[in-house]
């Protein structure tokens, strides 16, 4: 028998017959993909056993872990490559010893020279891929933080936090934010009417970019699906960053396991903060399922989400990249998807997953927070990706081009809301950014400090933002074209300015029926035309967010969206909160906590799409055993 098929035997494991090696072959090579996977994720054994089994009948010898005393200091010229990386020499008390990772064929090519040369045996050790992999980022974290910190500005040093948010400008703004809103608020109540011009930009412009979103019929949702042979489907590539997370990891990694995609071309990174040992532990639990991986992010300053996962990104080998949170339960079907929109859609670099909140009916906040993603991924992000011109992107669900993202400098580590800054950056670079109907549910924060906290972390961030790429406006200009321009100032400018209207017209209003002083809000004269537009703001506001709900099936919310007048009195709130954040702690990053999901995780469907399969398709099942 040739020694493909010993090999594949021995993987299989006792028991395997010669045919049903060569069966299971001959399947994972018409699959394009790795045999030692392959068998792997059929058989439901981790990365350390299957490759235990491989040493076993190289006869070579065998760790689970590169040992902690040969970690050394790694300084790779390219952070990129390590994801390549198969074999790493070290140097091991009294000799030179090669730890590798290698695939079914490297194997083959290390069999046949163990035979050759029996001195191979003590020169050469092999470790699962994952174990490689976490030995790499562990040596080269040093490097690695770098990058994460510094890459963008190396890249791009015109449109990073870090370098173009100084003290003085953050100053400036804040005065400019509360002077600029307590003048268009005055004013009209004061009959002054040289204020227009400012309010049209303010109000009305924002009003009338919902008025145009709500206008765009929603196009039919073509369910493009890639090619039935997985031998065409890429390398799939899952960021999932955690702090503190312990709670969430078991619901995570079930709602994680559920995709259908074929196991083989997928890996999924929990990037966890090295400060969280509860988190790292209940990671360590799932290991054992060969599609996850455990990144450990050093604790070094920024702590923040993007700073974890421009980390990550270089030890990624797929060729698309998609970020999920700790609550995130996307659709089985998402990654099939996706793969298919790129691959109709080759302008297209980076797509964004509708997120879809399932606990809207259990409370006022969670009802509230309901509506507005839905106004905002079901209405105006489609609109904003059918006119391509900016879209500021969500925080999680976003799919990119592995080399795209790359190319842009990855994410801004001191950006408290790196998404919306990429989504800047993609326009800036005119790269075209899309939406897709495809849900990841998630659930709103379920307390007040929690929203609160959030709220304040996400305008902050919207500042920033708005700030880093208005720092040098002529360039911005000339890479986003004066209409993208525009819209960027109409959409960040109204996103922080406008909930510190409302909020002080509430305030106003409530204060003003209390004291039986209604004249205050409703003078003679032109301040009633101002009023109607603030008015008319919110009106659109509640009809952008219902018809959001009804592209999502929740119609039953509709009603809440009325109270939306409150809601965004608490947003004002948060606004003060983020300005004063802004200046004093511009790189705080406020970690949302989470609880899981009591039962069945909600949006996740109970009846799945069919896996691509435990076993190859047509061969005699074998049952998953231990040992050798």
């Amino acid at each position: 028998m040739s020694d493909p098929l010993e090999l594949m035997q021995a993987l299989l494991g006792p028991g395997a017959s010669p045919a049903q090696a060569r069966d299971w072959l001959e399947q994972a090579l018409r699959e394009e993909a790795d045999p030692l996977r392959f068998c792997a994720t059929r058989l439901g054994l981790s990365e350390a056993e299957i490759m235990q089994r491989g040493a076993r009948w190289a006869d070579l010898a065998f760790f689970e872990v590169v040992p902690r005393l040969a970690h050394a200091p790694l300084q790779p010229h390219r952070l990129e490559a390590l994801a390549a990386v198969r074999m790493f020499r070290l140097h091991l008390f009294d000799r030179e010893v090669a730890f590798a990772a290698p695939d079914f064929f490297g194997l083959l090519r290390l069999g046949r020279r163990r035979r050759a040369d029996p001195g191979l045996r003590g020169r050469v050790c092999l470790v699962p891929d994952a174990a490689l992999r976490q030995f790499l980022a562990t040596a080269a974290a040093p490097a690695l933080l770098d990058g994460a910190r510094q890459n963008l500005a190396r890249r791009w040093p015109f449109a990073a936090a870090q370098l173009d948010l100084p003290r003085s400008l953050r100053w400036a703004f804040v005065l400019a934010v509360l002077g600029g809103a307590l003048a268009l608020l005055v004013a009209p109540l004061a009959g002054h009417s040289w204020v227009l011009p400012f309010w049209a930009i303010v109000v009305c412009l924002p009003t009338l970019l919902r008025l145009a979103a709500l206008a765009e019929p929603l196009p039919p949702d073509k369910r493009l699906l890639p090619w039935d042979d997985p031998a065409e489907l890429p390398v799939y590539s899952v960021l999932v960053p955690l702090r503190d997370e312990a709670g969430m990891v078991d619901q995570l990694c079930t709602a994680l396991a559920r995709l259908d995609y074929p196991p083989e071309r997928l890996e999924i990174f929990f990037v966890v903060e090295q400060r969280s040992p509860e988190t790292l532990a209940a990671v360590r639990r799932h290991l054992r399922d060969s599609r996850f991986h455990l990144v450990e992010v050093p604790d070094a300053p920024p702590r923040t989400k993007p700073k974890a996962l421009a980390f990550a990104l270089p030890l990624c080998r797929g060729d698309f990249v998609v970020v999920y949170d700790a609550e995130d339960r996307p659709e089985p079907d998402q990654l099939l998807r996706m793969v298919a929109r790129f691959r109709a859609q080759p302008e297209v670099e980076c797509i964004q997953a509708r997120l879809v909140v399932d606990n809207g009916g259990t409370g006022f906040l969670q009802s509230q927070f309901a509506g507005e993603y839905a106004g905002l991924f079901s209405v105006l992000l489609p609109a904003l990706a059918r006119w391509r011109i900016v879209m500021p992107l969500g925080g999680t669900s976003n799919h990119f081009r592995t080399t795209t993202l790359r190319e842009l400098g990855g994410w801004d580590a001191f950006n408290v809301t790196e998404d919306a800054d990429l989504g800047v950056r993609l326009a800036r670079r005119r790269l075209r950014t899309a939406t897709s109907t495809s849900a990841t549910f998630e659930a709103a924060p379920d307390s007040f400090s929690a929203w609160l906290g959030q709220r304040t972390r996400w305008m902050k961030g919207w500042s920033q933002t708005f700030l880093v790429h208005n720092r040098r406006p002529g360039r911005t200009r000339a890479d986003l074209g004066l209409p993208g321009f525009l819209v960027f100032q109409v959409l960040l400018l109204g996103m922080i300015v406008l909930p510190l209207l409302h909020a002080a017209f509430g305030l106003t209003l409530l204060m003003a029926i209390w004291l039986g002083r209604l004249d205050w809000v409703f003078p003679p004269g032109q301040s009633a035309i101002f009023i109607a537009v603030l008015l008319l703001g919110q009106g659109v506001a509640i009809a952008t967010n219902i018809t959001g709900l009804v592209r999502t099936g929740q119609r039953r919310l509709w009603w809440t969206q009325f109270a939306l007048p409150v809601y965004w009195m608490l947003i004002g709130l948060a606004t003060v909160r983020a300005l004063f954040e802004l200046v004093h702690r511009p790189f705080h990053w406020f970690k949302t906590p989470h609880r899981a999901a009591a039962g069945e995780p909600r949006g996740v469907p109970i009846r799945l799409p069919a896996s691509r399969g435990e076993r190859p398709a047509g061969l005699a099942p074998l049952r998953p055993r231990t040992g050798g």
